[in-house]
């Protein structure tokens, strides 16, 4: 039959790797070119893969929750015809078949395995030492030696130590053995190198751990006598012993792998924080009169349907300070060691996802109306929340907005986004004490926090920036009067 291979893609630049989040497929089912069969999620973002040819699906050959490099065959599709659609479909061959073909340069590829000799070759195995084959049930060579009656006097000599005395795996090799024993292996503080492998091709099982974790309490030598009834009793009390252990610390530790979006979004901060220099300022300001617009836009049926909030407000108040500072509006080119300004702004908005923290940006904000920028905050924000934002979506962003407000939180030093100048942090809005025309009273306040790179932004102009923001939040009329 005729099976063609669909392999993961490089969706977006550079991306090397990503994991299988959902398969909308399973094997027998019919599926059409252009038919999405599952959702991957990379570095960047969740993206839904389509199939790119008509058949009946054949196989999965990675589960969900598993991570697979770019290049790699993740599913098979059996075809009605041989014909080549935009990738050349190749034979699978029975297994018995791939054992006796002769190497080449490009052999058939196996399903569930890649095509790249060096990566799907399984390392050759030591042949067992004659301890171990005699465990597994082989004669030893050497168990055809002719029995030597013993002297009535000679007491016996001692069983043969339990444990081989030749290490299990060849040095310097990784041994084979899938996820969940690897784990079981570390909650029960066995070596993987140091167990006896008997699964097919060398593979160490969940058996074999709990075997080695039993004979590493058991004694290493017992009477020939109390042998029988010796070896069951240790090995029974470690093995429980083993999972009480286990069961105790996944009790007091929860382990969460970090990958995807959360992974890179840490190593891009890490390299912001001690790339670029930060310097963070902070400002209180009376918002109430923003916070009264807002009420009275909600009200104006010229904006009816439309998403208003302070956060937006906040995005324009930001905007039409870029256009009375400029030159915040940059980035820094380490290369050519140059600043480059940017005369468009990609208005970065912080969202916090179930997969992590992710900033994708609105193209162009600097010349979209306020109606405009409502859709596209609204569509960005819901769009994130679904995890279905694109890479796109997330490059070449110029300045940020982070609203920590929302979580009750006054302010916060933000790091920068990678590549950008700035980033704004949104304090909570609370009715706080206020002198407002020579009498204390209650006011809607708030704290903006501001950190930009030093080598962009001096601290004067950071200065300046920052007061247009909040110049324009007490008094929003200067939205129009500033624009």
């Amino acid at each position: 039959m005729t099976i063609r291979e669909f392999k993961m893609p490089d969706v977006g630049e550079g991306l090397t790797e990503a994991e299988i989040l959902k398969w909308y497929v399973q094997p027998g089912d019919t599926v059409t070119d252009g038919q999405v069969v599952c959702e991957v999620e990379t570095a960047k973002a969740a993206v839904e893969l389509p199939i790119p040819f008509d058949g009946v699906v054949h196989a999965l050959l990675f589960e969900e929750g598993t991570t697979v490099d770019v290049g790699q065959v993740i599913i098979s599709v059996q075809t009605g015809s041989g014909e080549a659609a935009e990738a050349p479909a190749q034979e699978i061959p029975a297994p018995a078949e791939a054992e006796e073909a002769a190497p080449a340069a490009r052999q058939p590829v196996l399903v569930g395995y890649g095509v790249a000799e060096s990566s799907t070759k399984r390392r050759p195995r030591k042949a067992p030492a004659p301890a171990v084959a005699a465990q597994n049930g082989t004669a030893a060579p050497v168990a055809a030696a002719p029995a030597v009656p013993a002297a009535p006097a000679v007491p016996a000599a001692p069983a043969v130590p339990a444990v081989p005395a030749v290490p299990a795996q060849p040095t310097g090799e990784r041994p084979l053995a899938k996820p969940p024993v690897r784990k079981l292996a570390k909650d029960l503080g066995i070596d993987l190198a140091s167990v006896v492998p008997t699964g097919d091709g060398g593979v160490v099982t969940r058996e074999d751990v709990h075997a080695a974790a039993a004979a590493a309490i058991a004694p290493q030598t017992v009477p020939a006598a109390a042998a029988p009834a010796a070896a069951q009793a240790p090995a029974a009390e470690a093995v429980a012993v083993s999972a009480a252990q286990a069961t105790e610390a996944s009790a007091r530790e929860t382990r969460i792998p970090v990958k995807g979006v959360r992974k890179v979004t840490a190593q891009a901060m890490v390299g912001s924080a001690f790339t670029a220099p930060h310097v963070t300022e902070f400002i209180t300001l009376d918002v109430t009169r923003t916070m009264k617009l807002v009420q009275e836009l909600k009200d104006d049926p010229d904006l009816a349907g439309l998403r208003i909030n302070p956060l937006l407000l906040i995005a324009k108040a930001v905007l039409v300070a870029i256009r009375r500072n400029p030159d915040v509006n940059a980035s820094w080119d380490e290369a050519a060691q140059e600043i480059v300004l940017k005369h468009y702004v990609n208005l970065g908005i912080a969202a916090a996802t179930p997969r992590g923290l992710i900033v994708p940006n609105i193209k162009d904000a600097h010349a979209k109306t306020l109606g405009e920028l409502s859709e596209s905050l609204s569509s960005l924000v819901a769009t994130a929340r679904d995890g279905k934002t694109s890479p796109a979506d997330m490059q070449n962003g110029t300045i940020t907005i982070t609203n920590v407000g929302v979580f009750g939180v006054d302010t916060g030093t933000p790091i920068l986004n990678p590549g950008e100048s700035a980033i704004l942090a949104v304090g909570a809005i609370k009715l706080q004490p206020w002198v407002h025309k020579g009498k204390v009273k209650p006011r809607q306040v708030t704290t903006l926090a501001l950190s930009f790179d030093h080598r962009l932004i001096d601290g004067e102009l950071g200065s300046k920036f920052l007061a247009d923001i909040a110049a324009v939040l007490e008094h929003p009329r200067r939205l129009v009067t500033w624009s």
